[in-house]
């Protein structure tokens, strides 16, 4: 009998530690976003140029990676709104030459940005509701990003927009896949760190916006 109370009691500690972890990494996703937003915003209004390869590359690797190191402390906060910031920042021009080139271009946006909310919440509450377990994915979704990846350095060499598009809807379907897996590993213990989850999370949400923005631009076509 006392087995099974503590059984009971450990279940009961699980539960309010994964919901914890859960509640902490949805509200710090969402001022990450609002921290994204923002930058994005000030980059747009400054007409801020592309930034290049070199800082680019340094800040979307080794950015999360300095999250990642301090994640059990309260600098792993502050490292993520520099990681969003940043993120946010380099949006800015992609957004301008949007607004720039096309007619539609706000509207291109803006359909980018409500389709990444809507599937976010539609996955994330499937996850939630379901309880399901996605952590098979995590080796699939590997593979499947570096195979994304790879080809999309071909369709850039090549210049095969008809392969970049394929690539985006590939990232688009990828990200949406981690979403999934990052979500069902919170929910069933296999995440306790909220900061490591908020960024896994939000680097979904950012490169599923991206593939849908540019699925949109080249669907919509040049309207000026």
């Amino acid at each position: 009998m006392s087995n099974h109370h503590t059984v009971v009691a450990d279940l009961k500690i699980s539960n309010l530690a994964i919901n914890k972890v859960l509640r902490n990494t949805y509200f710090l996703l969402g001022l990450s976003m609002l921290v994204s937003a923002g930058a994005a915003l000030i980059a747009m209004f400054t007409y801020a140029q592309p930034i290049g390869f070199l800082p680019m590359l340094l800040g979307f690797l080794g950015l999360p990676m300095l999250v990642q190191a301090t994640s059990r402390s309260a600098w792993g906060i502050a490292t993520m709104f520099v990681f969003t910031a940043f993120t946010g920042y380099t949006l800015g021009p992609i957004l301008n030459m949007m607004v720039g080139t096309f007619a539609n271009g706000s509207e291109i946006i803006f359909a980018a940005l409500g389709s990444t909310g809507l599937i976010f919440l539609a996955l994330s509450s499937y996850v939630l509701t379901s309880r399901k377990d996605f952590s098979f994915m995590g080796g699939m979704l590997f593979i499947a990003v570096m195979v994304a990846f790879c080809a999309s350095i071909a369709g850039v060499l090549f210049n095969m927009p008809m392969l970049q598009l394929v690539v985006s809807a590939a990232f688009a379907l990828i990200s949406s896949g981690m979403i999934l897996y990052h979500t069902s590993l919170i929910i069933h213990g296999g995440e306790r760190n909220y900061i490591v989850a908020t960024l896994s999370i939000y680097i979904a949400l950012f490169n599923l916006f991206v593939s849908l923005l540019r699925i949109f631009a080249v669907l919509a076509g040049n309207r000026d």
